[in-house]
């Protein structure tokens, strides 16, 4: 006659608790993230900030920009700005007179084209996608953490002469998004069914 199998130990039971709750924080590595970057020198808002804190009006001259990697020929975060472009940024309406603007702008509104101007736009993002992973890949919850940086800036010349700069931007992004469908996997499918009847 065969003995009945025993029961698990106390011991075994722990040790099976414990691989399951590793088997869901695995679980939740596995869950995809994304970054979107440009691809520039610069790790922090603080970084960009400090370079364009560097210029001054009227002593900064082209080369030094380039050497400062502020060049829109290799930085991929710089945009060429033609008179034309600029003009158009600081287009004068009624409420302010050619006067009441920056030194730097009126003498670059009054050179014309020996006027040119670099736009810079940085974007460092990342997006992790957290809570339940079986939430998640069933398409029931899903959450995700966006945190990152923007910096912009802009610095006009004239001839080869820095005339103006002036810098923006958020300097730090923490956004929570959270999408629920209560159909979870069917969800999508419910959206597609007015498509096929047509």
């Amino acid at each position: 006659m065969s003995a009945l199998p025993s029961r698990p130990t106390r011991g075994v039971a722990w040790c099976l608790a414990l691989a399951f709750a590793g088997l869901l924080t695995g679980c939740q590595s596995l869950l995809p993230n994304t970054s979107t970057k440009t691809e520039v020198p610069w790790e922090r808002f603080e970084d960009a900030r400090a370079v364009i804190e560097r210029i001054v009006p009227y002593q900064t001259r082209r080369e030094n920009l380039a050497a400062e990697g502020l060049d829109p020929y290799r930085n991929p975060a710089g945009t060429l700005l033609t008179y034309t472009d600029i003009v158009q940024r600081f287009a004068v309406g009624a409420a302010v007179t050619p006067q009441e603007l920056d030194r730097g702008i009126r003498e670059c509104l009054s050179a014309g084209k020996r006027c040119v101007g670099y736009a810079i736009a940085a974007r460092r993002t990342q997006r992790e996608r957290i809570g339940n992973f079986w939430l998640d890949s069933l398409n029931f919850v899903r959450e995700v953490d966006v945190t990152g940086w923007t910096f912009n800036a802009l610095i006009i010349l004239v001839d080869d002469q820095v005339v103006y700069t002036v810098y923006g931007g958020q300097p730090r992004i923490h956004e929570h998004e959270v999408v629920r469908n209560p159909l979870g996997p069917l969800q999508s499918w419910g959206e597609q069914v007015p498509t096929v009847i047509r």
